[in-house]
């Protein structure tokens, strides 16, 4: 089985491209939305829920994690990798790389949590891959929490995208990555506002790093289990910490699909089926 972990529901976009690359292997995905969004969080607390989170999964039956939030990733992979030496982990990064690749104008912007762009991580992507480039970002403030609600094509979420993209656009930006798990639920609106954007560029690329992540997830997964039986099931077993019937039906919004939502109880540093 393989655990999945974000503050919400925005790890979703990740999972359904790992259900693809493994059609055959378990997931289990925990959503810890009695403290999404982690962008606003303090690196301590990020690196707290995250290890509950990874205990939990791993209480599971997880036999390797993915890290499927870029705050989380930012914040605490590093530390995860400490504290469970023996489990696979894999984490994300905004896709700063391939984007200082593909740009035609050198000019790249950049959606991601303001935790994401103040973690060490993130300074180090842009030391070594963007400076040649001209890199615009924005914290997207609300963004997540308009995910979180359902709100991925409502007037709100369309006004809030326009102000964050009207600059870029302007200037130049002729790709832009998504540097948050949420965001990929809210692509088909980006690409409807860049096409009626005056400043529209032509090529305009939208870079979303979760299908280079499923696929790493794969390689790990593959390396670790190649010589053992293929997995007893194939269920996708998804829990919150917040509302449960309010996830299921997001997620069926999200992904189309109807799946049961179980509840997950912090308990102090712990995290315990409810």
């Amino acid at each position: 089985m393989i655990g999945i972990l974000d503050s919400g529901v925005g790890g979703l976009s990740v999972l359904r491209h790992i259900r693809a690359q493994l059609p055959d292997v378990g997931l289990a995905y925990l959503a810890d939305q009695a403290h999404v969004p982690y962008g606003t969080r303090s690196l301590a607390e990020i690196r707290q829920f995250s290890e509950g989170i990874v205990r939990f999964l791993l209480a599971q039956g997880s036999q390797i994690i993915v890290v499927a939030c870029n705050t989380a990733s930012a914040a605490a992979l590093t530390h995860l990798r400490g504290v469970f030496p023996q489990t696979p982990i894999v984490g994300m990064e905004p896709a700063v790389k391939p984007a200082a690749a593909h740009t035609r104008t050198g000019k790249v912007g950049v959606l991601a949590t303001a935790g994401t762009f103040e973690s060490p991580r993130y300074a180090s992507l842009m030391q070594r891959y963007a400076q040649n480039i001209e890199v615009l970002e924005d914290p997207c403030l609300g963004l997540v929490g308009l995910i979180e609600a359902g709100n991925v094509a409502g007037r709100e979420t369309a006004v809030l995208l326009r102000t964050i993209l009207s600059p870029m656009l302007a200037a130049g930006v002729d790709t832009l990555v998504l540097g948050c798990t949420h965001y990929p639920f809210v692509e088909p609106l980006i690409t409807q506002i860049v096409a009626q954007s005056a400043h529209k560029p032509d090529p305009f690329t939208i870079i979303d790093p979760a299908p280079a992540v499923a696929r790493q997830t794969r390689r790990v997964w593959q390396e670790n289990h190649s010589t053992q039986a293929p997995c007893a099931t194939n269920e996708v077993h998804l829990f919150t910490t917040g509302n449960a019937v309010q996830m299921a039906a997001l997620t069926k919004q999200l992904l189309g699909e109807t799946f049961q939502v179980e509840t997950a109880v912090w308990q102090g540093d712990i995290l315990i089926p409810a």
